[in-house]
């Protein structure tokens, strides 16, 4: 069993490699691929050292995985070269996501999905995974009808530039490098992502086209503002569900506390809801403010936080993987 992470020294692939470990994924050998100004370089995973190679040369040690996390130009020429030598690929970037021949998988919603035709694999967007987690459980219930979300995204979900941006902003330093075209501390930018011709940004398109496709429904409307706010941990968003059915409240937070990968935190009496903090470095989504909306029938709000770097993208990487050797298709 080789696994290969491409982008074993980025943000991501450090957070795959740290998941890999954590979850005691049974690979026999790793093979750390990254860019040619990284290879030779020294990784360490299990307290053995891994020199990180080319892509060339990992494809040429025939890997059964390959998890991407290297952007979507490299996964797009690289993943299919992998796919002829008979590695599945699992790929973090937004290449494939909305391609019909690929499968976007959040294992808790739609492992039923894949199969052993599967050769590249799609992880969805980080803000997408985490609200179609809590969001599953209840359409099956209750049918969702329409959701209107906003998130509250961590800078880590942009990179190393823009957590260097807002510490460097944090100690008045004004000539580091920028991620943003405006300040991110004591600021809130109402921009992820580039524009695009109907007024939303690609961030936004990709949280209302990959949740219909993971739900596998064309029918639900969703709209989407996404926002990056000064904070590390995980994203945050509030989301805002209609069904087509009612529901009972106590009946919802029910659903939600025995649904798989979802961690109730709903206790207004004692202030308990969840905070990015609380989800860092963890692997459930977070669920709290859990209220019907007074406004309008058959309506119900939610808050809703998990961790971008690990749920978001490694770690639904990896579940992924598991499932592959769980359903005996690798």
């Amino acid at each position: 069993m080789k696994v290969a992470v491409v982008g074993a020294t980025g943000l991501v692939g450090t957070v795959m490699l740290k998941v890999l470990e954590e979850r005691n994924f049974p690979l026999t050998e790793l093979i750390p691929v990254a860019s040619e100004k990284s290879v030779g370089k020294e990784i360490s995973y299990k307290g053995k050292k891994y020199a990180v190679v080319n892509i060339d040369t990992a494809i040429a040690m025939k890997p059964a995985i390959a998890l991407f996390s290297a952007g979507g130009d490299t996964s797009l020429e690289h993943a299919p070269r992998f796919a002829e030598a008979g590695t599945i690929v699992i790929d973090n970037s937004s290449a494939w996501r909305m391609d019909p021949t690929k499968k976007l998988i959040v294992p808790e919603v739609n492992a039923h999905v894949l199969n052993i035709d599967d050769t590249i694999i799609a992880n969805p967007n980080c803000s997408t995974i985490q609200m179609v987690v809590a969001l599953k459980p209840l359409h099956a219930k209750y049918k969702i009808k329409r959701v209107v979300v906003s998130t509250y995204q961590s800078v880590t979900g942009t990179g190393v530039k823009a957590v260097t941006q807002m510490m460097n902003e944090r100690q008045g330093i004004t000539d580091g490098p920028m991620a943003y075209a405006y300040p991110i501390d004591l600021n809130v930018i109402p921009q992820i992502d580039v524009f695009q011709d109907n007024g939303y940004t690609k961030e936004e398109m990709k949280m209302i086209l990959e949740t219909k496709k993971i739900l596998d429904d064309e029918h639900i409307g969703i709209t989407a503002t996404t926002v990056r706010i000064p904070v590390m941990g995980g994203h945050s968003e509030s989301v805002n569900i209609e069904f087509e059915q009612d529901f009972d409240v106590a009946e919802v937070r029910s659903i939600l506390e025995h649904a798989k990968g979802i961690t109730v935190v709903d206790d207004i009496a004692n202030l308990k809801y969840p905070m990015p903090k609380d989800a860092h470095e963890k692997d459930d989504v977070f669920v709290g403010r859990i209220r019907r909306d007074e406004s309008q029938a058959n309506t119900l709000n939610m808050w809703i936080v998990a961790d971008n770097l690990r749920k978001g993208a490694a770690t639904n990487a990896v579940q992924i993987a598991e499932l592959l050797l769980q359903k005996e298709l690798i």
